[in-house]
């Protein structure tokens, strides 16, 4: 008997060894996705652009600040790419943003990255693409924001308006950063100057969720800036009126 019981604890202990337990995920006071439109109507110097305001906005002093001024002092943070229908690409994997040294190790896999694609566009592919990330991400925060960067409409895949509201119905922010085109794409035109504007066309069909807000970049010049100021309003929960950066 005493051997069976010395066998029994000896077979516990083994499986007990062998078994791998889950390690208890990070906590964070934001969780953010990077949406990032690489369509066709982005041409290669205003990607390149797009990229570089990313790269230097993560590491910026005044992001690194506000990320610090949080509970737990750092968010986690990922970037993917999207453009037409079932093209969405994570660039980089989640990663915790918690000053300048990893905002620069983040930035520098962003500009690194070669482009992922060129096609039409789909911000529902994108939001629904970016939502997935945030359900399989490895840490707990009390927010979870997607932020949509773009220069034009939907036109691929399905509604956006879908997308955006199971986005919302998982309790996921959308938030939108509109680059405004100063020339319409020839094959169509109303695809970055829509009626009533692109700024517009975002706030209806975009964004949602509480607190959300939708910012303009003039163009991609401006565009560094006013991720800047994006990012600062998300993390530090700040009122975010109407902003158009020049």
């Amino acid at each position: 008997m005493i051997r069976l019981i010395r066998n029994a604890v000896l077979l516990l202990a083994l499986v007990l060894a062998a078994t791998p337990f889950a390690r208890a995920a990070e906590e964070v006071d934001l969780l953010l996705v990077f949406s990032s439109d690489v369509s066709r109507s982005i041409d290669h110097p205003k990607f390149l652009l797009q990229r570089d305001g990313y790269a230097n906005a993560v590491s910026s002093p005044q992001v690194i600040d506000a990320i610090k001024s949080g509970p737990n002092g750092k968010i986690a943070v990922s970037f993917i790419e999207w453009s037409g229908y079932g093209a969405q690409k994570i660039v980089v994997d989640w990663t915790v943003l918690d000053s300048i040294a990893s905002g620069r190790r983040f930035g520098d896999q962003i500009v690194e990255a070669p482009r992922s694609f060129a096609d039409r566009t789909s911000i529902a592919g994108g939001i629904d693409f970016a939502a997935a990330q945030l359900e399989r991400a490895n840490y707990v925060a009390p927010r979870k924001t997607i932020d949509v960067s773009g220069d034009g409409t939907n036109n691929a895949g399905r509604d956006v308006r879908l997308a955006r509201d199971e986005a919302l119905a998982k309790h996921i922010t959308i938030n939108g950063l509109v680059i405004l085109s100063d020339r319409s794409v020839p094959w169509n035109a109303e695809h970055t100057n829509p009626p009533g504007g692109l700024e517009k066309y975002y706030r209806d069909n975009v964004m949602g969720g509480p607190g959300s807000f939708v910012m303009v970049a003039e163009d991609f010049q401006s565009f560094g800036k006013a991720i800047i100021k994006k990012m600062i309003a998300e993390i530090a929960m700040l009122p975010a009126p109407r902003i158009i950066m020049r």
